[in-house]
């Protein structure tokens, strides 16, 4: 009987008696990788009492029924453990960190932020706006950047050439260059602004555009904060 490349499914063969069993038994390993989930990536060796479909990351150096099987995906099924070999890319939810872990084809890696088991969460943003720059000295977008963002920093791409000016600078009120200066005007020019120390904006808050050389006549920069969140408990 051969497999799928991928999961390692069990596939029929011609004329096959008791064709369901093979079936039933793709299925189950299916379900558990179409779930994309484990409950740990930890354990030294298989629980006492798992329930059917239950799935976990067999570390190194694992034991018992999961001797040999490092970094295999143990799926108990059928009074039993089965084991799927993971291929790289394969992104599955970790309950016990909890966040995702990623196989990069060596090795599992949580790659996303723990979230306590209050539901509190650290994360990395980024928001996004196309803003239409006015005509004058200075032009203000939305105030798009989210109350309590902690900045890392802002990036911008000219979208529609911006036509007056020669040059500009990005900023906000009161520090006008904080995210660059002598920002070029043509199709595709670029800011790459990086705050110094990360920083705390209190209420939503815009940028402000301000022109050199001569006023703003108009164009299209693309706008992106980036920036952190904290996130608190969730209410109980």
């Amino acid at each position: 009987m051969s497999n799928s490349p991928r999961i390692g499914l069990p596939l029929l063969d011609a004329a096959q008696a008791q064709k369901h069993v093979t079936m039933n038994e793709a299925l189950a390993r299916l379900d558990m990788a179409a779930a994309a989930r484990v409950e740990t990536m930890a354990l030294a060796s298989p629980p006492a009492s798992p329930s059917e479909g239950d799935a976990h990351l067999v570390p190194a150096g694992a034991t018992g029924d999961w001797s040999g099987q490092d970094g295999n995906v143990a799926v108990f099924l059928n009074g039993g453990w089965d084991f799927i070999t993971p291929w790289a890319g394969w992104r599955l939810w970790v309950a016990s960190v909890p966040g995702f872990a990623v196989y990069d084809g060596a090795d599992w890696q949580v790659v996303s932020q723990p979230i306590s088991p209050g539901g509190a969460l650290s994360a990395l943003r980024q928001v996004e706006i196309d803003h239409l720059v006015g005509a004058g000295a200075t032009s203000v977008t939305t105030a798009f950047i989210p109350d309590k963002a902690i900045v890392l920093g802002v990036t911008g791409r000219v979208t529609v050439a911006i036509t007056g000016a020669t040059s500009w600078s990005l900023g906000v009120t009161g520090s006008p260059d904080r995210y660059g200066s002598g920002i070029g005007v043509g199709f595709n020019a670029f800011a790459h602004g990086v705050t110094g120390s990360p920083l705390a904006y209190f209420g939503a808050s815009a940028l402000l555009l301000t022109s050199a050389g001569a006023d703003f006549a108009g164009g299209t920069v693309r706008l992106v904060a980036h920036y952190f969140e904290l996130s608190p408990p969730r209410s109980v």
